[in-house]
């Protein structure tokens, strides 16, 4: 009921907004009685918790019935309904013309689509003037106790905020404020009717289990006592209050009414989103690309084996060139095939990950549809790889076609138009939330972040040789490589400083991202956090000199900065991200409570991850295999820690879910737009 009366004055605000917009003058009288005309939410959260009431004639109840003419005669719902909502009363729109024509006619009159039963009593009349004498507020006057509120979510906000730039956060009228004012409303009001949903959906359950025991308890011992507790519980609060039913009603009407133009259809469909439907396209394209690309895996091994390829003296010049160019796909498709597990896994054990990352519901993508995208693509980078297969590869060879060398430049730009396609094709929504997650992730300091947002810049930490892949893209077709195989721009000194330096840019972005959660939560833990990702940027800046300067002195170095970067990091997955590891836990070295019942499970988990964590230390030794060629080592290590990473993302959300649960999240909050002096008041005080 808080919330219920807190969205009511920011419709006050919204309201007094649009008049401002449509009359800045303040002349034109139309606009105010418009506003008066739409319904108050907490007007008629006060209509409908007296519709529960019984109808009498005493002098002490005001009468109000629902439009069918019904109500529930409880007197215990009515008293707990008016002491409920004592502050709902207080807030009325009443229009002139309907308070003229009772008084006159002393008819009922239907007002928002309630019946106000008049009565010739005078008592009646005095107690219904006492509540109803409320002067009508001039809309525009709430503008002058309102602001807007500064929630730091952007860039420019972010700027001001440190800066205290308006710090009144003065109303600027335009129709880009007005629009967002509505867009954070709307999400307000989504997010409120989920709630009364829930709500709903618990006194139901709990209702429906209470008759489903007593009905068994009356079938063990052969009486007949669920009558009269079933009585008892159907005249309780939560048998006989339906005050929720009516609020979920009227913010239905208010959300249609203010925020889709009155169209029905249309705000039902957002406030009550169809639940997703699996559909067969997608499993027979999901069958379809993975056949295809088994098929061309295994057509690859054939011809590698068949031409004696590996044996070739132009299969290093391969290996070199073309070989980290595919990789790139090879690392995408990996982690795209981790994810699908990690859905899988989540919706096996019931963990709500599209709560926990925010995804608007029915757009969440399932483990079919990443596993669909993962097997396309995977199968487009095959296809290109037995294209340039084709080629003779002998390093005598001189003639390449040049068409050939663009395949994979031709592939990247191809995936790179589908991902940023402002078309509703291959699941935009999920296209556009990635999208926006990066962006917050480029810009970290200036934006207020999510679990999304640091939840993909972990993910980026483990896609350093893909990203380096990306920085060869740009080396050998900006300098023109391709038209001769030639890859000798990765021994440049500038390509290896920036080799480096691109491989800190993730670890940059969560270091940021801790700082500014730092800044705003005031916890200490964002701060140690922080430093753990120093470490590991400090440790790839060791690495670089030693590559740069081979001496023993940068080995030590750089082994030493290593090693502790890859302690701590260890340390903090198992204890704090996946909160293992618990004191006077009744499973030993684990937590309470745990999603998957074999405890083994975890174990085995914390021993991989140990040692794949420690893995990554071969480039400092650079460990190699007679049979494999440096590149092919380096591309294994690499997807060692994908599949490290997507281990970790499972355990991750579900320490994640349990808090949750354990601290009964259900719902995000969503900021509201306008705050009104005295909630500052009350702050202050």
């Amino acid at each position: 009921m808080k919330e219920a009366d807190l969205l009511n004055k920011q419709m006050d605000a919204l309201i007094a907004f649009r008049i401002k917009i449509e009359n800045p003058d303040g002349t034109n009288h139309h606009f105010v009685n418009w506003s008066v005309e739409m319904t108050k939410l907490a007007s008629d959260v006060a209509a409908a918790v007296s519709q529960t009431s019984p109808r009498v004639t005493s002098p002490q109840t005001n009468s109000l019935l629902s439009p069918t003419g019904t109500s529930r005669s409880n007197s215990r719902s009515s008293n707990v309904s008016r002491e409920a909502m004592p502050h709902m009363d207080a807030i009325k729109e009443i229009e002139q013309s309907l308070e003229e024509q009772s008084e006159e006619s002393g008819d009922d009159v239907v007002l928002n689509g309630t019946r106000v039963i008049s009565s010739t009593s005078t008592t009646v009349s005095e107690t219904k003037a006492k509540k109803m004498d409320v002067s009508r507020p001039a809309s525009l006057d709430v503008l002058d106790r309102v602001t807007i509120s500064n929630t730091l979510e952007t860039p420019r906000s972010t700027i001001k905020g440190i800066l205290n730039v308006n710090k009144n956060n003065d109303i600027v009228f335009g129709r880009e404020n007005l629009q967002k004012v509505e867009l954070q409303l709307q999400r307000a009001f989504i997010e409120f009717y989920q709630k009364l949903r829930l709500l709903k959906s618990y006194s139901f359950l709990n209702i429906l289990a209470f008759s489903k025991i007593m009905k068994k308890y009356d079938k063990i011992t052969s009486r007949n006592a669920s009558k009269s507790y079933l009585h008892m519980v159907d005249n309780s609060y939560i048998g006989s209050y339906d005050g929720v039913t009516r609020l979920m009603e009227r913010v239905e009407a208010t959300f249609i009414k203010h925020f889709t133009n009155a169209n029905h259809s249309k705000g039902i469909s957002i406030l009550r989103p169809a639940a997703k439907r699996e559909r067969h396209r997608t499993t027979f394209s999901l069958g379809f690309f993975a056949g295809c690309g088994l098929a061309l895996l295994a057509s690859l091994i054939l011809i590698v084996r068949a031409r004696n390829i590996l044996g070739m003296d132009g299969s290093t010049i391969y290996m070199e060139t073309l070989f980290p160019l595919y990789s790139l796909f090879g690392f995408i498709v990996l982690h795209m095939l981790m994810y699908a597990i990690n859905v899988y896994a989540w919706r096996r054990y019931r963990v709500n990950y599209p709560f926990i990352f925010g995804f608007k519901q029915g757009t969440e993508l399932g483990y079919r549809e990443v596993f669909l995208i993962s097997s396309a693509l995977a199968t487009l980078a095959l296809a290109s790889v037995l294209a340039n297969l084709d080629m003779e590869m002998n390093k005598h060879t001189k003639d390449y076609k040049t068409l050939t060398e663009l395949v994979p430049l031709i592939l990247v730009i191809f995936v790179f138009l589908v991902t940023v396609c402002p078309f509703n094709i291959v699941y935009r929504s999920s296209r556009y939330f990635l999208l926006v997650c990066f962006f917050h992730c480029i810009c970290a300091p200036f934006y207020k972040v999510l679990l999304p947002d640091f939840f993909l810049a972990d993910q980026l930490t483990s896609q350093v040789q893909a990203i380096r892949s990306i920085e060869y893209y740009i080396c050998y077709y900006g300098g023109g490589g391709f038209k001769s195989r030639d890859s000798s721009c990765k021994k440049t000194g500038v390509f290896k400083v920036f080799n480096f330096i691109i491989a800190s840019i993730p670890y940059s972005f969560r270091l940021f991202q801790c700082l500014r959660r730092l800044f705003e939560e005031k916890d200490r833990m964002q701060g140690y956090n922080a430093l753990k990702y120093f470490s590991t940027i400090v440790a790839v800046a060791i690495r670089a000199a030693y590559k740069l300067n081979d001496t023993t002195a940068w080995l030590v170095l750089a082994l030493l900065s290593s090693i502790i970067s890859a302690v701590v990091s260890t340390c903090w997955d198992i204890v704090i991200d996946w909160g293992l590891f618990q004191s006077n836990s009744r499973n030993r070295f684990l937590r309470d409570k745990l999603l998957v019942p074999q405890q083994n499970v975890y174990f085995g988990a914390i021993v991989l991850n140990i040692l794949l964590r420690f893995a990554w230390l071969q480039s400092i030794f650079d460990f190699k295999l007679p049979f494999l060629h440096m590149e092919a080592m380096v591309t294994i290590f690499a997807c060692l820690e994908i599949i490290r990473r997507g281990m970790w993302n499972f355990f991750r959300l579900e320490n994640e879910h349990l808090n949750n649960v354990g601290k009964y999240r259900a719902f995000k909050s969503v900021p509201l737009p306008f705050n009104y002096d005295e909630d500052d008041d009350d702050k202050d005080e």
